[in-house]
């Protein structure tokens, strides 16, 4: 199912970003567009195709936050959307900061 609606309200957000799809194990670095507790956008010339599932590592202000996830959309030439699928309890306190700090709390 592919919607333009997200879950909950995306914040522009840049950080750099490692990809790694966990089949072929092909790895790609960019940088976010934006972020919400959910998934985030990439920007990205060669997008994955959509239901890839990946490995998600943004660093942002020294902090390292891990997840798994897959593609949800693309944009050709122009990115994609990611979700998150699985975050561990250290990686989603991370989130929801960065979230809260882009919420302007």
């Amino acid at each position: 199912m592919q919607s333009g609606r997200h879950r909950a309200r995306r914040y522009p957000f840049a950080a750099g970003i490692e990809l790694t799809d966990l089949q072929s194990e092909a790895e790609m670095q960019g940088q976010t567009r934006d972020l919400s507790l959910f998934g985030c956008s990439v920007n990205t010339l060669k997008p994955w195709k959509v239901g890839t599932r990946i490995r998600v590592r943004i660093l942002h202000k020294g902090v390292v936050f891990v997840a798994l996830g897959r593609v949800a959309n693309t944009r050709a030439n122009a990115g994609m959307g990611v979700i998150f699928t699985t975050i561990e309890a250290k990686n989603q306190m991370s989130l929801e900061k960065w979230v809260d700090e882009l919420r302007g709390r």
